[in-house]
């Protein structure tokens, strides 16, 4: 009997074990985080691959920046876009005054490591993250970096802080400090296996430096953080000194080696973009980017404009980088809130009659690439390639939101004759024009109530401008009646900010691991809320869908199949007249100004360039 008895003990406990799962693995501290998988870096790397750890150190580097400036607190609301450059989470200059608990490696999609925190600890489905904090790590000031500072900043960015602060960290429900040195933030169920990172990103403010009462408002007084530099002299909107903290803690790390070569940075405001450039051809500044497409840049300047001694004996050096990361998306963005372009097929047709030839030849000097994809030139991209299983999958419950052509690789944006009258290519959109129940009458394209199809290009530069003025004359011969505005700075934030216009140029910048910042740019809980970077006014459930499959996706193949699913389905919608982009970074320097041989992922990196004299 007795034995009888234990071999069904046995047997029971065996069939338990075999359904019950099993045990989660236990999480242990590390040097790094990555979005998908594990960090490429050993816990013993004593560099950064790409850059040259015996920099010469030394000299002041000299910017000049467009704009001007009136705070010096990066992370509130208020003063949010006139916030002195360099002092936070600036991907020109890196970040001088305030440092993040870690920071990310230019040489992988998406990863993190130490820096205010010596190491990171999560669980494999990333319920909570716990960060113990470098016990060397100090304050400019001398005074330690404690996890209370950490805490004091989570309350302000949470009260005070830009909004996408407030929504990396929605998810944390608990937060307490660990230990001496440790702070843990625990999770609900709306986490991705992002926000860890996105938390690991976040700046670290001394508590004894602010003023809970006076935070939120703007401020010309330097502030204190524990970064490698200090602020040295400000002059409200023209310019702003950084001297290095020669006491700087942490300059002996790993992610600090050949960074932040200069003993002093000095940043100059320029209001006019020619007195910015004059400025680097006379000397005044060390290195000159040239942005190509962006919703500011002309590319053709960098044909023309490098005619002075300076450039043509070598002081002043031309150069290229081929970067990994996806191409800025620049385009002609449709508010489909207005009714004219709810029609995907105006849309789409509208997008078609955009002569990328003749505008690439005749204001560019040739100098662009088409854009076709919202992750253009990288693995991420879905140009070309046809839809795999996985994709496939995803997409399947979204079956009309992907067009055919898009799913078998074979689209591409419309190519022109260069003629800006391509009578094939009009042919074709007034075909998607009469499935939208439009008509061409009295040499006026009217629509199904009656109505003559126009609208408003809301421009901020001349050379937008002239780029809308070049598609307005294509249109035109649909009879498609446009107008162009030009406004100053200050109405075309507000209108943008309120959605108030019926199309703009906009630019997105990407990179190789897109997540949270998706929902503020196509997901539809942003559709209607001003001042988020959803100028389309996209509302798609299989946009959503593909962003959560995008932030919970666990492999880099799993994340890859997500995001070109993404890029299908925004393709697809036809949500901006795609333009163009440059294929390589370019930056003009002043030949003393020196930078490593090698080209990390995601381009050069000005804080690892020094001066040799």
């Amino acid at each position: 009997m007795r034995t009888t008895s234990l071999n069904r003990l046995a047997g029971a406990i065996a069939l338990l074990g075999a359904v019950l799962p099993a045990p989660i693995a236990q999480a242990t501290p590390s040097h790094g985080i990555a979005m998908q998988g594990e960090p490429a870096l050993p816990a013993d790397f004593d560099h950064l691959g790409f850059v040259n750890p015996d920099a010469p150190q030394g000299g002041t580097m000299r910017y000049g920046v467009y704009g001007t400036f009136d705070n010096l607190n990066p992370v509130i609301v208020r003063g949010a876009l006139t916030t002195a450059r360099g002092i936070w989470f600036d991907k020109e200059f890196g970040n001088l005054v305030f440092e993040p608990l870690m920071q990310r490696s230019p040489e992988e999609p998406f990863t993190m490591y130490g820096l205010l925190a010596e190491t990171v600890e999560t669980d494999a489905e990333r319920t909570f993250v716990e960060f113990q904090l470098n016990p060397r790590a100090t304050f400019s000031d001398g005074k330690p970096v404690r996890p209370k500072d950490v805490l004091f900043t989570v309350e302000m960015l949470r009260e005070h802080g830009r909004p996408f602060y407030a929504n990396w960290l929605r998810p944390a429900v608990k937060i307490e400090k660990v230990g001496e040195h440790g702070v843990r933030f625990t999770f609900d169920e709306t986490a991705t296996r992002e926000t860890p990172l996105l938390i690991a990103g976040l700046p670290v403010l001394p508590e004894h430096a602010f003023d809970r009462e006076t935070f939120e408002h703007t401020t010309l007084e330097p502030v204190i953080g524990s970064g490698p530099y200090v602020i040295a002299d400000v002059k409200p909107g023209q310019q702003i000194t950084y001297r290095k903290n020669p006491d700087y803690w942490g300059r002996d790390l790993p992610m600090k080696q050949g960074i932040d070569n200069y003993d002093a940075i000095v940043i100059d405001y320029y209001r006019d973009a020619n007195a910015q450039f004059e400025a680097f051809k006379k000397g005044n500044t060390y290195v000159y980017n040239e942005g190509g497409p962006t919703v500011t840049g002309d590319p053709s300047h960098w044909e023309t404009a490098y005619d002075f001694p300076a450039a043509q004996d070598g002081r002043v050096v031309k150069e290229t980088f081929e970067a990994g990361t996806p191409a800025l998306t620049m385009g002609f963005i449709f508010n489909t809130r207005r009714p004219i372009f709810a029609d995907r097929n105006v849309r789409k047709a509208l997008s078609m009659l955009f002569d990328f030839e003749w505008a690439n030849r005749n204001l560019y000097y040739d100098a662009y690439g088409r854009t076709g994809s919202f992750f253009q030139d990288s693995e991420l991209s879905a140009l070309g390639v046809p839809a795999s299983e996985g994709e496939t999958a995803l997409l399947a419950p979204y079956a009309d939101a992907v067009d055919p052509e898009v799913m078998e690789g074979t689209y591409k944006p419309t190519v022109s004759d260069g003629s800006g009258a391509d009578r094939q290519v009009m042919r074709g959109a007034l075909g998607l024009f009469k499935q939208a129940g439009y008509s061409l009458q009295g040499g006026q394209m009217v629509g199904p109530y009656g109505r003559p199809l126009s609208f408003e290009i809301l421009a901020q530069t001349p050379m937008q401008e002239r780029l809308a003025l070049s598609y307005k004359r294509t249109l035109g011969r649909l009879g498609i009646s446009v107008s162009v505005r030009q406004v100053d700075d200050s109405q075309y934030q507000a209108r943008k900010n309120t959605f108030d216009y019926d199309m703009i140029v906009g630019a997105y910048t990407s990179s190789l691991s897109p997540g949270a910042e998706q929902v503020y740019r196509w997901g539809s809980i942003s559709k209607d809320l001003q001042g988020t970077f959803n100028y389309a006014g996209v509302a798609d459930p299989a946009v959503d869908a593909m962003i959560d499959a995008m932030v919970n996706a666990r492999s880099r193949e799993d994340f890859v199949t997500a995001v070109r699913a993404y890029d299908r389905v925004l393709i697809s919608g036809h949500y901006m007249v795609p333009l163009f982009y440059l294929p390589k970074q370019r930056l003009a320097r002043w030949n003393f100004v020196k930078h490593p041989e090698a080209t990390p992922l995601y381009g050069y990196q000005l804080p690892s360039f020094w001066l040799e004299r």
